[in-house]
C-alpha cells in the first residue's frame, strides 16, 4: 500500500503511517536560519548557550520543513498531494544539529464532504521524533482527500 495512491475511501481512523529518517545537520541548522529565522539561537553555538536552548536549536520552521519534506518523500500517499487547510502546531523539544527525525502520523478522524462529493476532510495527528523517540514536534492538520473517481472503485 506504500506506494499506491490513498484516497478518503482507503483512509481509517486509528491508521498509522511511518516516515524514512533525516539526521539534520548544524550547517543545514545555520543555513535555514540565516535565510528564514536569524536569531542568535538558531545561528551561533556560543550566542545559543546563553539562551532557554543552552546550545545551537534548530528553527521549528526549519523542523516543520524537514517534516513536510518527510511526509511527502515517504508518508502516506495522498492522492491529489497533501493539502492542507488548516493544523494547529507545537515544538515540544528542541532539534538540534545530528538529530535524526521521523514522522508518525495517525489518521484521526475521515470525513466525507456533503457540498462536494468528489472529496472529503481527514484529520491526520503528525508527531515529529528524533532518535531517542522524544517528540520535538506534533502537527494536527486537516486536509483535503479526493475520493476515489468511480472508474476506479472496486466492484
Amino acid at each position: 500500500m506504500a506506494d499506491q495512491l490513498l484516497y478518503l475511501e482507503d483512509l481509517s481512523p486509528g491508521q498509522h503511517f511511518t516516515t524514512t529518517t533525516r539526521t539534520v545537520t548544524e550547517s543545514e541548522v545555520i543555513r535555514f536560519a540565516t535565510d528564514f529565522d536569524p536569531q542568535p539561537f538558531h545561528l551561533d553555538e556560543e550566542a545559543a548557550r546563553a539562551t532557554i536552548f543552552g546550545g545551537l536549536a534548530a528553527s521549528g520552521w526549519h523542523t516543520a520543513a524537514v517534516t513536510m519534506r518527510l511526509m511527502v518523500d515517504s508518508g502516506p500517499r495522498l492522492a491529489g498531494g497533501i493539502l492542507g487547510v488548516a493544523g494547529e502546531i507545537s515544538w515540544t523539544s528542541p532539534v538540534r544539529p545530528g538529530d535524526t527525525l521521523q514522522v508518525h502520523s495517525e489518521v484521526v478522524e475521515v470525513t466525507p464532504s456533503r457540498s462536494r462529493p468528489e472529496r472529503g476532510m481527514a484529520v491526520i495527528r503528525n508527531e515529529t521524533r528524533n532518535q531517542r523517540g522524544d517528540v520535538v514536534q506534533t502537527f494536527v492538520a486537516r486536509v483535503i482527500v479526493p475520493r476515489r473517481p468511480s472508474s476506479q472503485k472496486h466492484a
